[in-house]
């Protein structure tokens, strides 16, 4: 490498190695991977992940991407578990063991609590014929490619394919589990991926709080509810079924002898409608490419259900 070499050379070069090492994992992967899966399905407890290093940074990833998908999972740093953190892992639980050479001195204490209370042990290294290796009850072999860095010393490539290989087990687990979107969103309540997730049914407005007007109700009686309600719309029903919508618009629209006419009579019939258990994010894709505020959720039967607002959207970081 020469001081006139470029970052961005660097970087494709980076990329290009790590890209080829999980070419070769994707093609290579080890035999053993549909036994790790059925191993870890059967487990009664947790599936404890630990590394140390760089490992122990990748094995916390992919403890936290198995908790998010449906399986139990923590991860346990060896250097605590070997003063009192062992206690953590039980009889119920199954080991992820992480090291590129398998002979990291720091997870010896780990392994030996395995081996006493006959813990399932996986092992992820790059050497089948290391000390980890021979003791675990299962192997995951990384490809033997070299590391990205200049002096192919610094944990990268290795590093990603373990990582890879962590997110592999995990997707696998969750399509074998019937994992959902329903089962997602339990687990990520909080940020903008939970309000991706949530349904116009956890947002709407119901009961009492709807601005709701009957057929035949007088256009004084409509605007008090809709002034009431503060949503600018009504819902005009009939038999608990929506049968049209009165909006600032619909008024605007029919101003002459307006207060002479019933509140059918000034609906618009066919509106835009939600179901309540669709997603949020669709309810605003709605309301955005009709310019309008407020959509009524029916369900199939079109009973009126609630109205979701767009206000409701952004307030659940839907935007």
């Amino acid at each position: 490498m020469t001081s006139s070499t470029r970052p961005s050379d660097i970087a494709r070069n980076v990329l290009g190695i790590e890209g080829e090492a999980l070419l070769n994992l994707r093609d290579g992967l080890p035999d053993s991977f549909d036994e790790v899966v059925d191993m870890l399905l059967g487990v009664r407890g947790r599936v404890i992940v630990s590394g140390m290093g760089k490992s122990g940074h990748v094995a916390a990833k992919i403890a936290a991407t198995l908790a998010s998908t449906g399986t139990p999972a923590q991860y346990v740093h060896p250097g605590e578990a070997s003063h009192g953190d062992l206690g953590m892992i039980t009889g119920q639980d199954a080991m992820i063991l992480i090291s590129n050479s398998g002979e990291t001195r720091e997870l010896a204490d780990i392994i030996a609590h395995c081996a006493r209370f006959a813990i399932p042990l996986v092992a992820i290294t790059k050497k089948p014929d290391s000390t980890l290796a021979r003791q675990a009850d299962r192997l995951l072999t990384l490809p033997d490619a070299p590391e990205a860095c200049a002096i192919g010393m610094a944990p990268t490539t290795s590093t990603t394919c373990t990582m890879a290989l962590g997110d592999a087990l995990a997707v696998a687990m969750m399509h074998l589990r019937g994992f959902e979107r329903e089962n997602f969103l339990a687990f990520h309540p909080g940020g903008t991926l939970g309000a991706q997730l949530l349904k116009v049914s956890a947002v709407m407005h119901r009961g009492a709080d709807l601005p709701i007007v009957s057929e035949t109700a007088a256009m004084g009686d409509t605007l008090l509810e809709m002034t009431a309600k503060g949503f600018g719309v009504a819902a005009v029903v009939a038999d608990d079924r929506l049968t049209g919508v009165i909006t600032d618009g619909d008024l605007r629209r029919n101003l002459e002898n307006l207060m002479a006419r019933t509140a059918g009579e000034v609906a618009t019939r066919n509106p835009r409608t939600i179901a309540p258990d669709a997603l949020l994010t669709e309810a605003l894709g709605v309301m955005n490419a009709n310019k309008i505020s407020a959509l009524f959720a029916v369900d199939t039967e079109g009973h009126l259900k609630g109205l979701v607002h767009i206000h409701d959207a952004l307030r659940a970081g839907v935007a």
